[in-house]
């Protein structure tokens, strides 16, 4: 069709596609990208089905933070799908829900005529590759209906092994997308310290791209716990640790409990000598006081986390007890809670740099330091491990503090000697209005052995 303009119009001799052309052309684009997309096969995932409430075969409702997560994630879904401006961004673990998000949105869009894409990035380097031996089409036609498409949902980032050409690739993608602010929909189970660096610098554009991380667990095995392998609540001794089996040990007031101690010394030449003492300890009304204070005080915590609980004590006082008791509670309530032991903690992390382990450390790290609930058993003193190891450990904790993360810490340490040993953590604690600190500072729990029956003459 041309113009019917005067000499020196901009559209002047110029050849255009009529009105009816420019549809066709524009319902064989739709077509390309729907015969590309997956959606065939997910035309069942919606937003009027997407589960703010998890998984209803699951032995246990997911917690309230779990589902105002996916409550917000929807919404801010929702929201995406009825403007169509700017990117989204899906994190989170394996079957959290982010692939029914991406899905809905793509079947709301292509409900309105919209040209949509919903493909994994494996599909998307395969189909670029294949479009090179492909008679009906040619390698820059596919290429540019993939970075055109009026909406482009790249579902599974990361999970490409992609090679130098497959990663030019999706960075020309990415870019071309990014500097025409073309709506974009990506999914992924890495953390942002796992993406390429040029493409993690366009995905942090907080302007632009809305980041949504989804905290619940995996849909299709909703009874797995979180980092299977670290957590301690697991353990069958532990299994026993809860509320309903805790000793108020007001039976033992008046007791006397025999420990055996060590003691450090000075020796000759500065050498330090290690001595072991006994110890007779008589239980009192103070210690049970005490005791009860810090039960109450885990009660109140498993019922609403927030802030930090730290207990100490010696051994045996009952500090594991209810540190457990915490995460079973949070469990029994559909949340998620990881207790590990400082040290396997840190040796999990290192785990992670040996050959073929498909955890990479960055994932794992990430993992421990901004799970919901993170209870740390055996807090040690300083010097006892590498630089390396309490670099780590400290970095979990900082992260953890400044972003008001519910975190149990027990610790073998009394007050004073947890200040001497870190004194740049016991100053946070110190803040009532973020940490609840309690000394269970009792002689050890000697459990009696049950009396026999008397045996028959």
């Amino acid at each position: 069709m041309r113009w019917d303009v005067p000499l020196g119009h901009e559209k002047f001799g110029k050849v255009e596609a009529c009105v009816c052309r420019a549809s066709d052309k524009a319902e064989q684009a739709r077509s390309r990208l729907y015969a590309l997309s997956s959606l065939e096969h997910l035309r069942h995932l919606t937003f009027g089905n997407f589960r703010t409430t998890g998984n209803p075969k699951a032995a246990n409702v997911i917690s309230q933070l779990e589902q105002d997560s996916l409550m917000q994630a929807m919404e801010r879904c929702q929201d995406f799908a009825r403007d169509l401006a700017g990117w989204i961004l899906l994190e989170g673990t394996y079957g959290c829900g982010k692939t029914h998000l991406a899905a809905a949105i793509a079947n709301e869009v292509v409900s309105r005529g919209v040209p949509t894409l919903f493909i994994t990035v494996p599909d998307l380097l395969d189909s670029l590759r294949m479009s090179y031996d492909n008679p009906e089409t040619t390698f820059e036609n596919r290429f540019n209906d993939i970075r055109n498409a009026n909406l482009l949902v790249m579902d599974d980032f990361g999970t490409q092994n992609a090679t130098g050409w497959g990663q030019e690739k999706l960075f020309q993608i990415i870019n071309y997308r990014y500097i025409n602010k073309l709506p974009t929909v990506i999914t992924t189970n890495l953390v942002l310290d796992e993406i390429e660096g040029r493409i993690r610098s366009r995905l942090q554009d907080d302007e632009l791209v809305k980041h949504i991380r989804l905290l619940t667990l995996d849909y299709r095995h909703p009874d797995e716990t979180s980092n299977p392998g670290l957590s301690m609540l697991s353990m069958s001794d532990i299994k026993l640790m809860t509320f309903k089996k805790w000793e108020d040990r007001e039976n033992e007031i008046g007791h006397e409990i025999v420990t055996v101690t060590t003691v450090e010394r000075k020796g000759s030449e500065f050498r330090s000598i290690k001595d072991k003492e006994i110890v007779r300890e008589k239980v009192t009304a103070a210690h049970i006081k005490r005791l009860h204070e810090a039960h109450d005080a885990a009660a109140h915590f498993a019922e609403e986390p927030k802030g930090w609980l730290v207990i100490l004590g010696p051994s045996y006082a009952g500090k594991t007890h209810l540190a457990a008791a915490v995460g079973h509670y949070r469990v029994g309530m559909g949340g998620q809670a990881v207790m590990t032991d400082v040290s396997v903690l840190l040796d999990y992390l290192k785990q992670s740099f040996r050959p073929n382990i498909d955890v990479s450390f960055d994932r794992r790290f990430y993992e421990i330091r901004t799970t919901p609930l993170l209870i740390l058993d055996g807090f040690k003193e300083s010097n006892m491990g590498t630089a390396w190891a309490e670099d780590k450990l400290y970095q979990i904790l900082n992260y953890r503090y400044y972003n008001n993360l519910p975190t149990v810490i027990t610790s073998m340490l009394d007050p004073d000697h947890f200040a001497v040993n870190h004194p740049s953590l016991w100053n946070k604690l110190l803040d009532p209005t973020k940490s609840q600190v309690f000394s269970v500072d009792m002689p050890p729990y000697r459990r009696q052995k049950p009396k026999g029956r008397a045996k028959k003459a």
